[in-house]
């Protein structure tokens, strides 16, 4: 069953998803582009408990990330960098290396809300720094093609030929 895309979707008729892990990561959170018909932009919304953050430091080889923030407070730890943050303010993270992981921490005593709004890479390649992980992975919207998703560490590596017949 396919659902017909919405011109118009306020923020508060979403649903969110709430989630914990561990002591510093926990979110309510939905992404909505395909509501909005969206096929090569992907948009979240995101309310961040004070004290936490959504996710990892990581950066990405080939989405282009860009934040704004509605409500709360925070930091904007960039690179090597860290910047505080508050409503209004619009935060970039383009496609890199390690110079471009970024991370949003709620640092204030409210709720941090914001938008995150993204490119929609069929293949992408994560990185998060300080814990040494990567991620491959494929989207596709196909449901008969199945999705690969792989998270490991450098130090896994396998030779090209590696298991190869006749290698």
């Amino acid at each position: 069953m396919t659902t017909e895309a919405k011109a118009v979707i306020n923020t508060a008729d979403l649903k969110l998803d709430h989630w914990k892990q561990g002591e510093f990561y926990e979110s309510a959170d939905t992404s909505f582009g395909k509501l909005l018909g969206l096929a090569g932009l992907g948009i979240s919304y995101n309310e961040v408990p004070s004290g936490k953050s959504s996710c990892p430091f990581h950066n990405h080889h080939v989405e282009d990330e860009l934040f704004y923030v509605i409500a709360g407070a925070g930091e904007y730890r960039f690179g090597d960098a860290r910047h505080a943050i508050k409503p209004g303010d619009t935060l970039g993270a383009p496609a890199g290396g390690p110079e471009t992981a970024h991370q949003i921490i709620n640092t204030g005593t409210a709720t941090l809300v914001y938008l995150g709004i993204s490119t929609m890479a069929k293949t992408e390649i994560v990185e998060y720094p300080d814990s040494g992980k990567f991620l491959a992975k494929t989207n596709r919207d196909n449901a008969e093609t199945k999705r690969f998703r792989y998270i490991g560490r450098p130090e896994g590596d396998l030779d090209y030929w590696d298991g190869e017949p006749g290698a």
